[in-house]
C-alpha cells in the first residue's frame, strides 16, 4: 500500500502536469492563430505604426543594458575565468 504522502505527491504531480500541458497547448494554439491571421492580412508598411519609442531610443537602451549587464557580471566572469571554467 502506498503511503498518503506519496499519494498526495503523485496527485499533485499529475494535476500540475495536466494543467501545465493544457496551458502550453492553449498558448501554442493562440500563437498559431495570430501567425495565421497576420499572414492572411497583407499589411502595408505605411499602415504599420512605430512603437512608443523610436529605433534610436531602442538602440540606446540596448547599449546601456549591455553595459550594465557587463558591469554586473564582470566579477563573476573574472572569478570563473581564474578557476579555468
Amino acid at each position: 500500500m502506498i503511503s498518503i504522502l506519496a499519494q498526495e505527491r503523485l496527485l499533485g504531480f499529475t494535476l500540475g502536469s495536466a494543467l501545465t500541458g493544457f496551458i502550453v497547448l492553449e498558448q501554442r494554439k493562440l500563437i498559431h492563430e495570430s501567425v495565421a491571421d497576420r499572414q492572411s492580412q497583407s499589411v502595408d508598411q505605411s499602415q504599420v505604426r512605430e512603437g512608443i519609442f523610436g529605433k534610436k531610443y531602442q538602440m540606446e537602451f540596448a547599449s546601456v543594458w549591455n553595459k550594465a549587464v557587463d558591469q554586473t557580471f564582470e566579477p563573476a566572469i573574472q572569478f570563473l575565468s581564474s578557476r579555468k571554467w
